[in-house]
């Protein structure tokens, strides 16, 4: 397979590399990589990878454009707001580069269906927002010998690391076990500088060239950290943990995670049809109640524990956060602690409220 007197062109300044050359875009236009998530870290990882001529790349995400997303994900516009994320991210990078493949998978990864979906692929790259699809993309990538390029972001700060590069260390040799519900980072809930998944995601991409190319060295068994504000990166070397064997994917990551899924849910309008029947509990900081609140019990997450008693239990009990998950954190505290009465989370947190209530 050669390249076309169009694809030449395009690619002319990596011809022009040494390093890289007709043998190196050759190989690049082999790969086949898949990118898992298409939000803020992969809008970049992907249209690099695409202008690089990655001759296959596969994105997996079952999510839409919400306007909340164009302040960091910038595939996207207004007119892709209610449209299927993976759609608009393959007709924009097909745009920018007809010459490779694109293969759309609409759909939520998942213990189920993992292997299947990544098994085509030569490269992973881990551009999700949570532990337990991080845990399942290492498990997987294990069990099935490829290399999964790792990014995540928090408010001002971003990791990047190579993971089972090589038969290196994973994952879960840097983080055995996922952290308490409760310290589990959230960027709806905490915010993300918008540069920042530009900046992570660039890395990313680059470390995915790298491995293809087969030049520089790897970030495996190393964890690039970065700083927005400061500007300061540093590098921390980590060993592989030989006690970490992977036999199978797990029954459940959501559960191992501390992520609730079984936890009863209504809307806002659903809670405003039958008001009577609920108190409502908040557990913001108090920061956040500062800002904007609705007639509600207040107790901070990091208090429940000690407070829960304070809650009336005459009524079923809605319990909401900013964006819906610290209250299901809250929810399962109350279950251990033996609320008596129903518990039910507000979907979408006090942000869909703000939603319904200013249309």
């Amino acid at each position: 397979m050669e390249l076309t007197t169009d694809e030449q062109q395009q690619y002319s300044r990596h011809l022009s590399l040494e390093a890289v050359g007709m043998q190196g875009q050759l190989k690049l236009k082999h790969a086949k990589v898949v990118v898992v998530g298409s939000g803020g870290l992969s809008c970049p990882v992907l249209q690099y990878l695409a202008a690089a001529g990655v001759g296959t790349i596969g994105i997996v995400d079952e999510d839409s454009v919400e306007q909340s997303n164009l302040q960091r994900q910038i595939l996207y516009t207004h007119k892709d707001i209610g449209k299927s994320k993976v759609t608009v991210a393959v007709n924009r990078l097909h745009a920018l580069n007809p010459f490779i493949q694109f293969n759309a998978h609409q759909t939520r990864i998942t213990k189920n269906n993992a292997l299947q979906v990544l098994k085509p692929y030569d490269i992973i790259v881990d551009g999700s927002d949570n532990f337990a699809t991080r845990y399942l993309l290492n498990d997987a990538a294990v069990l099935l010998g490829k290399p999964i390029v790792f990014g995540s972001i928090y408010t001002f700060e971003g990791q990047v690391s190579v993971f089972n590069f090589e038969n290196g260390p994973t994952y879960r040799c840097l983080y055995p076990t996922p952290p308490p519900p409760n310290q589990v980072p959230n960027c709806s809930e905490n915010g993300v500088l918008g540069v920042l998944p530009g900046i992570i995601g660039s890395l990313q991409a680059n470390e995915v060239l790298k491995i293809i190319l087969g030049l520089g060295s790897i970030l495996s068994g190393q964890l690039l950290t970065f700083d927005a504000l400061s500007m300061k990166q540093s590098i921390f070397s980590f060993e592989k943990n030989t006690a970490n064997t992977i036999k199978a994917l797990e029954e459940d990551y959501q559960v191992s995670c501390g992520v609730y899924t079984h936890t009863k849910e209504i809307s806002f309008q659903e809670y405003k049809e039958r008001a009577s029947s609920y108190n409502l509990l908040d557990v913001r900081t108090q920061f956040e109640r500062d800002e904007l609140h609705i007639e509600s019990i207040h107790i901070p997450l990091d208090e429940l524990p000690e407070r829960y008693t304070e809650i009336a239990d005459n009524k079923d009990l809605l319990v909401f956060c900013k964006s819906g998950a610290r209250s299901k954190i809250a929810i399962k505290i109350l279950q251990n602690d033996g609320f008596k009465k129903k518990l039910v989370n507000l979907k979408g947190g006090l942000l869909s409220a703000v939603s319904y209530l200013q249309k």
